[in-house]
């Protein structure tokens, strides 16, 4: 999300105005007909001097860590508070740490459960952020992940918004592009899109038809990671069109329907707070490419690129947005990464299939743009380009496939093949359909995978 500079620079004046604005709102809505540990909670939170003390003089001699995840979510807004601070230690048996350090330590021990009641007092406190986040959380609300894990991003809801049915222009008429700019690849039935990084790092989401399908690019501009999703649920309801709520889970956007306002988690594709949890609705994944706009436009010159004219004031500039956070090796939100392989914002390339995923590091294609792999006895053939992020996987055919002359042809053990966005065809007609995969940083696949959030 877009959010660095909120976060980042204006911490200071964000706290500044989250404590001059609450206390009004708290006393209008009536606390003290809250449950008591709400109203306590909350008091902590935005209380004056006096309140935040007693309350939290009161947690600490009541010696239960049901108040902890409340505790977390205070020090995030008051980090200077010694008190907090003192009671937090004491609750917990840990050493004094930072809001971040606190969220990793809450992640690692989900044995540390909030008090019955803590799902009003974060609706409470994201109406407080932003009143339209009323939709997302409220009282008795469903969720399959951890409410308290859930961080507000520094943006109010569709504060980045999505590009719906966006503009297009033929390639020749895109004169605003370089050829070295980055752009999400897509083709569906033989339309063929191109939708430019620069212009999507300010969007995050588009919802948009492709050859008759409808889709939506879900891209965590934190993660790394764009993954094209079909929006129709084969349900007989129309397609859902999706946004950016403004809240994350494990640094990573969590995107909501419009019709339902659901939350869904933008990696797996599954609703995990509101009226759809616990439906098993799944999106199903379409292949998406990233590569550099002469590469793409040289394989697809009748492709349609993104218009400028996207109806919202930016600057699209080449690597103006996140310029700072691209670059450097520190996220910007806390989450468990394993680093003993790779560094956390390495990037991989996520294939699914058969239920099951499975991720590579582009690193691997320096010795060869070619990988032949199998998972669960399937075996598939990765075409990848470190330096442009670009990689496509197709389902393979046993043979072992190798580079032939020219950026788009294959040689297998039998037969000569060309590459195409869809499919790879051999000289004698044979064709190996294209896999659904997406890029990411390595920390994002890393955390969902070692928590199981792919299994069923």
């Amino acid at each position: 999300m877009l959010i660095l500079i909120v976060v980042r620079r204006a911490s200071a004046l964000l706290m500044s105005m989250f404590l001059c604005v609450i206390p009004l709102y708290v006393q209008a809505q009536d606390v003290g007909q809250t449950p008591f540990i709400v109203e306590q909670s909350l008091k902590v939170l935005v209380g004056s001097r006096q309140d935040r003390s007693e309350s939290l003089a009161a947690f600490e001699q009541r010696g239960q860590t049901d108040v902890v995840p409340v505790l977390i979510q205070a020090l995030r807004f008051n980090p200077q508070d010694p008190q907090l601070r003192a009671v937090l230690v004491k609750l917990t048996g840990q050493p004094d740490q930072s809001w971040g350090d606190w969220m990793l330590w809450q992640e690692n021990n989900p044995q540390i459960k909030p008090f019955d009641g803590f799902d009003l007092f974060k609706a409470k406190v994201a109406t407080l952020i932003d009143p339209n986040f009323s939709v997302f959380l409220y009282p008795g609300v469903h969720h399959s992940i951890r409410l308290e894990e859930i961080a507000w991003g520094g943006v109010n809801k569709d504060g980045i918004p999505s590009l719906d049915n966006p503009v297009l222009l033929n390639a020749e008429d895109a004169e605003y592009l370089k050829e070295d700019d980055l752009v999400f690849g897509v083709s569906i039935n033989g339309d063929t899109r191109a939708y430019p990084l620069r212009i999507m790092d300010w969007h995050e989401m588009f919802n948009d038809v492709i050859g008759g399908v409808p889709v939506a690019l879900a891209y965590c501009t934190l993660c790394g990671s764009g993954i094209l999703y079909e929006t129709d649920l084969g349900d007989g309801k129309e397609s859902k069109i999706f946004g950016s709520s403004g809240f994350l889970y494990r640094s990573n956007k969590l995107m909501y329907d419009k019709q339902t306002h659901s939350l869904w988690n933008q990696f797996t594709g599954r609703p995990v707070v509101g009226f759809l949890t616990g439906s098993k609705v799944e999106l199903k994944t379409r292949p998406v490419t990233i590569t550099t706009w002469q590469q793409w436009q040289k394989h697809n010159p009748k492709t349609k690129v993104l218009s400028l004219e996207t109806g919202f004031r930016r600057d699209y500039g080449s690597g103006v947005a996140y310029r700072e956070y691209f670059s450097s090796p520190e996220l910007m939100f806390p989450v468990s990464v394993d680093q003993s392989e790779h560094l956390a914002k390495s990037y991989v390339f996520v294939l699914r299939v058969s239920g099951k995923e499975k991720a590579w590091p582009l690193s691997d294609f320096r010795k060869s743009k070619i990988i032949n792999d199998k998972v669960d006895g399937l075996s598939f053939i990765l075409v990848g380009d470190e330096e442009t992020r670009t990689v496509r996987a197709y389902q393979g055919n046993g043979e072992v496939f190798s580079t032939g002359e020219g950026d788009v042809a294959l040689i297998s053990e039998s037969d000569n093949w060309q590459l195409t966005e869809n499919e790879l065809i051999s000289s004698s007609g044979e064709k190996l359909a294209r896999l659904p995969g997406h890029i990411s940083y390595w920390f994002a696949w890393n955390n969902y995978s070692q928590a199981g959030e792919f299994a069923r």
